[in-house]
């Protein structure tokens, strides 16, 4: 790119990328490089300007496709990126600026033409494309090194052990960006990756003992929400001359990469997300749960998902056991107010659901908590507005609730916590309501509008099992959820007797007989002594004639049923749900990075 870059449409015919793609090869010594890293053009502000920088970085990439397996160019700027890294911690801590800017750059080259290359071909493709070198056409490295799976154990290498400073933040979202697209070959497969050469990588070798690192520091990044430094001002302070070009440079690189990060992500599927606050906990979080949701390899365990279920608090002192190799701790408390204030996006919503559904010690901690209204009203303001919400969204927030529900002490304790004012609920005032009140008044709303609108037997059936759950420690409910209970008891009885009746028909047709004797129910019997009783009744005279009628009430007519406890249990193949959910997410959420939507093959199976 070099310094006489100044926009997007510059690039297709820029000469230090022209050198890069073409047919000379390029020395890792050649001061070529540090040319290339010093560019300087103003960031992609838009979903059109993505796309006008994914159409330049194409034009590029098939030059470069042609080429290099004449040239290994591709290899030599790989190299040269992983050369610098290795001074990267040391640069960061010497406050190295310039080395820093010009590493960023390097990174940022490469995560652009990678994304076109796996776009393009097949990882075995790829993975060829790292090894050629300049020798005769289509020869390949002598020596044993691979190294695209070097470049990704460098990338999390970089994520884990650089410190997070002003100078390295952006250097930081790179890194966790290109690990995105290194995996992102999901994107353009039909079915899910059971096999696949960059997982391999990551569940293997070199990178195997940085799982734990790399799991605790993304979840780091998610509690601890860093926000960008302001623009220009961390890359390093003018020269007394008045700064000269390479102080131009980086601040108008600075500048303009930075404005990316408040994209919120580029898709034709959505609407412009808001301006994120944090786009390293952003990035970071999409990341972690791409990693989760790899499929086991053959012989090996998803690692990443191992660490995700077995890490425990801080305050928890007792051994890990041999069978949790990539355990680690974490501060719950901090972790439990950084899902309590994120549940505005999906993937936050999906994390909480993953660490209540897979981890133990989570589940028990936050059900121990006695502040469990800052979790559950951001969950229980997704389900009330649901017709603004998509339906994964939706569904994973209650499947929250319903794994929730099915602890008693949950139950029993959300009647004790008073609520004032919730103003989101627009249905009715509501000055002061118990959280059990609030939560069964949400849930009934979302069987109502699931029964008139959507008619989804899964959120239907749930809805009602959270309810089921909550049932036997129902106290103290606000008048208003009782006459909602009243109300859908008396709907749903409605279509049961409708079903009923067409059923009784159905056995008087088979026995040929009207006569056939029919079922005697506890509901009529309640029903005739409020009808002997006459209208106009108060609250306090029903509650009297059904405590007299419990006393009368035929115990030979009563059945027994056993008490229940619905539990979340997940489908038999919860990747063919999880994975193209995940990448539904990071393709809308992405910090800067755009893909054509014509290439994504993934969304094909999922019908959302």
């Amino acid at each position: 790119m070099g310094a006489n870059s100044s926009s997007i449409s510059d690039l297709p015919k820029n000469e230090y990328l022209k050198k890069l793609s073409g047919t000379e090869s390029i020395s890792e010594n050649d001061p070529f490089w540090n040319q290339l890293f010093s560019f300087s053009f103003p960031a992609p502000t838009s979903s059109t300007e993505l796309k006008l920088l994914e159409e330049a970085t194409v034009s590029v990439c098939k030059s470069l496709v042609e080429n290099n397996p004449r040239t290994g160019n591709l290899g030599a700027l790989t190299k040269v990126f992983l050369s610098r890294t290795r001074e990267l911690r040391l640069s960061a801590e010497c406050q190295n600026h310039i080395f820093i800017w010009q590493t960023h750059n390097a990174l940022f080259i490469i995560c652009c033409l990678l994304k076109v290359f796996i776009c393009e071909m097949s990882e075995e493709e790829l993975q060829l494309h790292f090894m050629y070198e300049e020798k005769s056409p289509g020869s390949y490295s002598s020596n044993s090194e691979d190294l695209l799976e070097e470049l990704l154990c460098s990338l999390v290498q970089l994520i884990t052990d650089t410190p997070l400073l002003d100078i390295t933040y952006e250097i930081s979202v790179e890194a966790i960006s290109a690990m995105v697209v290194f995996l992102s070959c999901q994107l353009f497969h039909k079915e899910v990756l059971r096999q696949s050469i960059s997982h391999k990588y990551l569940m293997q070798g070199p990178c195997l003992p940085y799982t734990s690192k790399l799991v605790k520091t993304l979840l780091y990044n998610f509690i601890r929400q860093e926000k960008p430094p302001p623009p220009g001002t961390h890359v390093f302070p003018p020269q007394s001359d008045g700064g000269g070009l390479l102080y131009g440079l980086a601040s108008g690189v600075a500048t303009g990469l930075w404005t990316v990060f408040t994209l919120g992500g580029a898709s034709s599927k959505a609407a412009a997300s808001p301006e994120l606050t944090s786009p390293l906990a952003n990035q970071s979080l999409l990341l972690l749960l791409v990693l989760v949701n790899l499929t086991d390899a053959p012989d090996t365990p998803n690692p990443y998902r191992q660490a995700v279920t077995s890490f425990k608090n801080t305050q928890d002192s007792s051994p890990f056991p041999s069978s949790m190799p990539h355990a680690f701790q974490i501060n719950f408390n901090s972790l439990y107010t950084a899902l309590c204030e994120q549940q505005t996006s999906d993937q936050a919503t999906l994390l909480l659901y993953t660490l209540l559904h897979q981890n133990s010690n989570v589940r028990t901690y936050m059900l121990a908590r006695t502040d469990m209204e800052n979790l559950v009203l951001p969950i229980l303001e997704i389900l009330y507005h649901v017709e603004e919400r998509n339906s994964h969204h939706v569904y994973m927030a209650l499947i929250i609730l319903l794994i929730l529900t099915e602890d008693d002490g949950f139950n029993r304790s959300i009647h004790e916590v008073i609520l004032k004012n919730i103003t989101w609920y627009s249905e009715r005032v509501l000055t002061e309501i118990s959280l059990g009140s609030l939560l069964i008044l949400v849930v009934i709303r979302t069987i109502q509008y699931n029964m008139t609108r959507t008619r989804d037997k899964y959120l239907h059936t749930n809805c009602l099992a959270a309810l089921a759950n909550m049932s036997a420690q129902f106290r103290s409910l606000h008048q208003y959820a009782a006459q909602r209970i009243i109300s859908l008891f008396s709907l749903l009885s409605k279509k049961h007797n409708k079903v009923l009746e067409q059923a009784t028909q159905s056995l008087r047709g088979s026995l040929g007989s009207s006569d056939a004797p029919l079922p005697d129910y506890v509901i009529s019997f309640f029903s005739s002594r409020l009808l002997q009783a006459g209208a106009e009744l108060s609250v306090e005279r029903v509650l009297e004639i059904i405590k007299q009628g419990v006393v009368a009430l035929p115990k030979d007519r009563l059945k027994k049923f056993p008490e229940l406890k619905f539990k979340y249990v997940e489908e038999e193949q919860p990747e063919e749900f999880f994975i193209p959910y995940v990448w539904s997410l990071v393709y809308n959420s992405a910090v800067g990075l755009y893909w054509n939507p014509q290439d994504i093959q993934l969304f094909a199976m999922d019908s959302d």
